[in-house]
């Protein structure tokens, strides 16, 4: 704290002015001044007699030259009026203080435990906190106080003047950040400072996670980022953007001199920004001379300054030093981008509290510097506590200091320390694209056999902590972007995952939703034609089709592993694998589903599948007929019993309506309907009963795979859909209880023809109809991801979808006003969550990695959308 005397006062962006003088030192009037000038709100000025006004109908009551009794009844009640005041008060300082306002009070604050309980205040909500002591002549006060309406008086102004002489020096040591004492206002011009955490983000920001002295891979990252360097060595972009750095740019690699060295150049130069962080900190202090114990890489950085000094020689290192503890001793705890005044990004080194941002105080450096911890392990290693889960205010918070072995998104925060120095990756964000870019560790530098990445697959298998999940989340996927989440979907498929889905560990993926064609049919007497598939592609560059029948099954994955043991490194226990339905549950009774687990795992050890494919595991995506083996309860309850109920109606009807006429009615036009919707619920019956039979041991199911999805190592996404058809012609030759899908290829317009006869034949004999799909599983047109399957379903079929009586003109006319856009809006969401949660189980990531996917996919399945689309 210190005294200041000159012409400019900077008022703080936020916090608390405290003005301190004697009645009719000018307070007021000088408040006034600076709302009229712009420099305060008029809302930033709270003041005692206002709020003895607000709970007291009053500013001031006069007892002066009334009785004893009277006076001190009044006196009494001023008093009482005076405490409420500024009990209220205080409550209206401490909530703005909270949310980081200026507010500035008017008040005379002669006694110092008056001014001790802002200076509290401001501490317990980290924000600054100024006096401005208007040390004006009595003779003045006395001049200003006999105009007054209500005079304070001789007396009252005479011992005010006196406290504050008396007090005048003491303020300096009362824990103000700032203390102007002014004995002229006139003389002093008045500004106003700026958020000093929030900047501009202008064309764009790149966020570089904890570098620890990778050197190279640090000029790798950037320069994939588009940065060129200059002729004095200063990496500029193209597009104007800016590097920010989370911190612990040194410490356990080869490089951290050049690193730090590199981060003030261009922080000085205007092109970056670097936050403070712990190993930043404590070499700042070593630079300042201070006590520290150099250690989890620390010692290294202090080597090269020897060997700088060596080299250069004492007097440029200690020039040097200099520097750099400046500049580690200074950086901020955190930086706000944004646009237009309004927050994005915050970017921290180990967290922050949702009320700490846009603040400074001690406590808020050690929480950004160290994030939120709860004592230390056995191994003497820090327990970190997940601050995110309760990060609520909504801009991206990006942070790193803990690392993992991709980057995380929960919550709205981003994690992009990937522990280069520990062999694992370099990451940068790009903002606003919400992009990574990472490049591969050269080497392993740290040789920590117990490093954070080792740590982290030990605690591969842990359950998911929900606490991020539950009030909705985000996901980053590669193909689609960021995907969000709702929090009561979570909730719902979180109940689902709890009570009836097959392991965790084992429920690695969830099939996306498909929806038909954008636009239904313009075929007379039609909802679906694959026409409008065709379309579609053809819209979206899509010059390859491949058409696939649909068997009228029930979805679902196998898992199937080469053997017990294998499965151990995947899922952490002995299996030979899983099926399971597309919500997650187990497809078979368990008896029955060990049964097809061990022929599946039979057939393809002796067909030698895994050894020829080098893979200790394959993940399908099939279908399994007959249909009433999961859906007998749906057929007995939603079509049988509908279906022989009009039957038998409207067989009845049509025998009477038949004798009317030969009785000489006139029902010709009403006998013709009923025949047809006698005719409708024939089809109704037959488009259902088709895909039903009994089932009395494996020789009665057939399971046909139309996606590979994975093997050890790697994913098939990047194949198109022939090599999935004849990989999958494969399978069906391996095991007779996997069966061949038929397929066309689409190159043209004869080809199109073609396969517009091959699904007429097909559903008018009753079967469901086909899917058509772009050449490859994954395709975008002009970056955008594209529809990856759309269902074409027969006329036959689609009576038990949409009644029997669906074809009626009325109704078809109606059915055609159907909207298809969130159907294929999750479509795609769950396409590309479902990529990435296979992704992430091939690269053996956490069962929490993998769960956010399936968690989410889960969500946004129960969410409601019309189930016959």
């Amino acid at each position: 704290m210190h005294e200041h005397f000159i012409r400019t006062i900077n008022l703080p962006h936020a916090g608390l002015v405290v003005l301190v003088g004697a009645s009719n030192s000018g307070k007021t009037t000088l408040l006034d001044m600076l709302v009229s000038e712009g420099i305060l709100l008029k809302t930033e000025v709270v003041s005692s007699d206002h709020f003895r006004q607000l709970v007291g109908d009053t500013e001031f009551i006069d007892w002066s030259g009334l009785p004893r009794l009277e006076s001190d009844v009044l006196f009494y009640e001023y008093q009482q009026m005076s405490a409420k005041a500024f009990e209220a008060m205080d409550t209206i300082l401490a909530m703005r203080c909270r949310l980081n306002k200026l507010t500035v009070v008017d008040a005379t604050h002669l006694y110092a435990e008056d001014r001790q309980k802002y200076v509290q205040l401001a501490a317990k909500a980290h924000v600054p906190v100024m006096a401005l002591v208007l040390d004006v002549p009595e003779s003045v006060l006395l001049e200003r106080d006999s105009g007054r309406a209500h005079p304070r008086g001789r007396q009252r102004v005479k011992q005010q003047t006196q406290l504050l002489k008396r007090n005048l020096r003491g303020i300096r040591e009362e824990g103000f950040d700032a203390c102007y004492v002014l004995k002229d206002v006139e003389k002093v011009n008045f500004a106003r400072c700026a958020q000093p955490l929030f900047h501009d983000m202008g064309a764009g920001i790149d966020i570089i996670g904890d570098i620890h002295g990778c050197y190279r891979e640090m000029l790798e990252v950037i320069e994939r980022l588009g940065y060129m360097e200059d002729t004095e060595g200063l990496y500029h972009h193209p597009e104007g953007r800016r590097l920010v750095s989370v911190g612990d740019v040194m410490s356990r690699g080869p490089e951290s001199l050049l690193a730090v060295q590199f981060w003030k150049k261009h922080v000085d130069a205007g092109l970056a920004y670097m936050i403070d962080s712990n190993h930043g900190w404590k070499i700042g202090r070593y630079l300042d001379g201070r006590k520290v114990t150099l250690n989890h890489g620390d010692e290294r950085f202090a080597e090269e300054m020897v060997q700088y000094e060596q080299k250069a020689g004492k007097v440029a290192a200690e020039q040097l030093r200099g520097e750099l503890r400046d500049f580690l001793l200074h950086a901020p705890s955190h930086l706000i981008f944004g646009r237009n005044g309004l927050r994005h990004v915050v970017v921290t080194h180990a967290g922050i509290k949702d009320h700490f941002i846009g603040k400074q105080s001690a406590r808020i450096s050690d929480y950004c510097r160290y994030g939120d911890t709860e004592g230390q392990d056995a191994d003497g290693k820090p327990i970190r506590k997940d601050w995110f889960v309760d990060h609520e205010s909504g801009e991206i918070v990006v942070w790193g200091h803990d690392p993992r072995p991709q980057p995380t998104l929960v919550n709205q925060t981003v994690n992009i320390d990937q522990g280069v120095v520990f062999g694992g990756m370099l990451t940068a964000y790009r903002y606003p694209e919400k992009e990574f870019v990472s490049v591969p560790a050269h080497e392993n530098y740290a040789n920590d056999p117990d490093s954070p990445l080792v740590r982290w697959q030990r605690k591969r298998f842990s359950p998911p902590n929900l606490r991020k999940l539950i009030a909705g989340y985000s996901v980053l996927t590669e193909s689609y972007g960021e995907v969000r989440v709702q929090g009561e979907s979570v909730k719902t498929a979180i109940d689902t995952v709890s009570h009836v889905t097959v392991p965790m560990e084992e429920l690695v993926y969830i099939p996306p939703t498909m929806s038909p064609a954008p636009k239904v049919s313009e075929e007379e007497g039609y909802l679906e034609h694959p026409r409008e598939a065709l379309a579609y592609y053809r819209s979206q560059g899509v010059q390859t089709m491949v058409a696939e029948k649909k068997h009228m099954g029930s979805r679902a994955i196998l898992l199937l592993f080469k053997n017990e043991q294998a499965a151990v490194e995947y899922v952490g226990y002995p299996t030979l694998g899983t099926i399971y339905t597309r919500s997650g549950r187990p497809f078979f009774e368990s008896g029955f589903g060990k049964q097809v687990l061990e022929k599946l795992n039979a057939d393809l050890v002796d067909a030698g599948y895994f050894e020829q494919h080098q893979t200790d595991f394959v993940l399908l995506d099939a279908e399994i007929v007959p249909w009433n083996l999961k859906a007998r309860e749906l057929i007995a309850a939603q079509y049988a019993h509908v279906g022989e109920a009009a039957l038998l109606d409207r067989s009845k009807l049509v025998d009477k309506l038949k004798q009317a006429k030969v009785a000489g009615r006139e029902v010709g036009d009403w006998l013709e309907e009923m025949e047809r919707k006698y005719g409708n619920a024939v089809t109704f019956q037959e488009a259902f009963q088709k895909y039903c039979w009994d089932v009395d041991g494996l020789d009665e199911i057939r399971i046909a795979p139309f996606h590979t999805l994975a093997h050890s190592g790697q994913t098939f996404f990047d194949q198109s859909h022939i090599w999935h058809m004849e990989h999958n012609r494969e399978l069906a030759g391996l095991s007779s209880i996997f069966m061949e899908t038929e397929y066309r290829v689409i190159t043209d317009e004869t080809s199109e023809e073609e396969v517009i006869r091959w699904w007429n034949e097909m559903t008018e004999d009753g079967h469901e109809g086909i899917v058509i799909k772009p050449e490859r599983f994954l395709m975008k047109n002009r970056d955008k991801m594209i529809q990856p399957a759309i269902k074409v379903r027969g006329r036959k079929y689609l009576h038990i979808i949409y009644g029997m009586d669906y074809l009626a003109p009325e109704n078809l006319k109606r059915l055609k006003q159907r909207r298809t856009n969130k159907k294929e809006r999750h479509a795609l969401m769950e396409g590309a969550l479902g990529m990435e949660g296979v992704e992430r189980f091939v690269r053996k990531d956490t069962v929490e990695r993998i769960h956010e996917c399936v968690l989410a996919a889960l969500s946004l399945e129960s969410e409601p959308i019309d189930p016959r689309l």
